[in-house]
C-alpha cells in the first residue's frame, strides 16, 4: 500500500551524514517513496536514486512550494547542519515573511533546540507535519540494555551516572547533548562542534595529563530536557565507537528509546572485538552521583 494515499507523500530535508539515506532506504522498504530535499553544502549523498532536488538551507518558500507539487504532506528533519542560514538567504513566502524579525533574533542568539522548533512552525501548515526520523526507521532507535558482549563496569556505571547530570544540565542551556566522564570527573562537553570532535580532545587532555593515561571513561548522549524529538535525536555510529576507542574510552551509552544508533551492527562488530561496550541506559533508573 502506499502510504501517501491518505498521509500525503514524505519528504526528507536531507543534512551530512549518512542518517538522510537511512531513513531514505526505511522509507522505501515500507512502500513510502521519498522525495529528498537536499541541502546545499551540506548533503554529500548521491541522491540520483531517489526523485529530489537541491536546496537553500533557508530557502523556506522554495521547500513548500515544491512540497505543493509533490503533495508532500510528511517531512522528516534528518542530518547535520553545520552552518546556520545568513539573513540574504532566507526565502520566505507572503504568508510566513512576518516571522522574519522573530526567525533572525533566533538565529543569532537561539540554541540548536529553539532554531529547529522555530524551524518546525514554519514548515507545518497546510497539509504539512513535521515527523520523526524514528517513525520512519524505527530499527534505528537504541534499545535498553548492552547491545554487543560486553556491559558497563562498576566504574564505567560511576562514569555513566555523573555524566547524566551534566548532561542534563548541559540541555537546559540548549547547548549539547554529549558528556565524556573519566574516573568519575566530566572531562569534556559537546558545542557546536559535534560529538566526534568533542571525542577528538580527549587524546589531547591524556597527552598534556590533564586526565588520566589509564583511566577509560565513558561518552553519554541524552535527548536534552525540552527537545522535541522529531528532530536531533542523540545518535551515534561507526566512526562515533572508533573515535571513542582511539580516546581510550571503554564505552557508549545512549538514551534508550530516544537516540538513533547508526551502522548498527557494525558497531556493535567493532566494541566486541575490542572490548567495549555499546549500552541503551534509562536516565532515570540512576541515582545522583556521588
Amino acid at each position: 500500500m502506499d502510504r501517501r494515499d491518505n498521509q500525503g507523500r514524505l519528504a526528507i530535508v536531507a543534512g551530512s551524514g549518512r542518517l538522510p539515506l537511512y531513513v531514505a532506504e526505511a522509507a522505501r522498504g515500507r512502500d513510502d517513496e521519498p522525495y529528498i530535499f537536499a541541502i546545499k553544502g551540506e548533503s554529500t549523498t548521491d541522491w540520483s536514486a531517489f526523485d529530489h532536488t537541491d536546496l537553500g538551507i533557508g530557502d523556506i518558500a522554495g521547500l513548500k512550494r515544491i512540497s505543493a507539487e509533490k503533495q508532500i504532506g510528511r517531512i522528516v528533519l534528518s542530518g547535520g547542519v553545520r552552518v546556520r542560514p545568513a539573513w540574504n538567504e532566507i526565502r520566505l513566502n507572503l504568508g510566513t515573511i512576518w516571522r522574519l524579525p522573530k526567525l533572525m533574533r533566533t538565529l543569532m542568539h537561539g540554541g540548536d533546540n529553539l532554531v529547529l522548533t522555530t524551524a518546525i512552525g514554519l514548515l507545518e501548515g497546510d497539509g504539512r507535519r513535521v515527523i520523526g526520523a524514528q517513525d520512519i526507521a524505527p530499527g534505528l532507535v537504541a534499545e535498553l540494555g548492552p547491545l554487543g558482549q560486553h556491559a558497563p563496569d562498576r566504574q564505567a556505571e560511576a562514569d555513566i551516572r555523573i555524566s547524566i547530570e551534566a548532561a542534563r544540565l548541559l540541555g537546559e542551556l540548549d547547548i549539547g547533548q554529549g558528556v565524556i566522564a573519566v574516573g568519575g570527573r566530566v572531562v569534556a562537553l559537546e558545542g557546536p562542534e559535534g560529538t566526534d570532535s568533542m571525542i577528538g580532545r580527549i587524546n589531547e587532555l591524556r597527552t598534556r595529563e590533564r586526565i588520566s593515561a589509564t583511566r577509560p571513561g565513558v561518552l553519554v548522549k541524552l535527548c536534552k530536557p525540552s527537545q522535541d524529538i522529531r528532530v536531533d535525536l542523540p545518535s551515534a555510529g561507526l566512526s562515533t565507537i572508533r573515535n571513542a576507542h582511539e580516546a581510550g574510552l571503554s564505552g557508549i551509552a545512549l538514551e534508550a528509546g530516544r537516540s538513533l544508533l547508526l551502522d548498527r551492527q557494525d558497531v556493535i562488530d567493532f566494541a566486541d572485538s575490542h572490548g567495549m561496550f555499546v549500552t541503551g541506559i534509562d536516565p532515570d533508573a540512576y541515582g545522583a552521583a556521588r
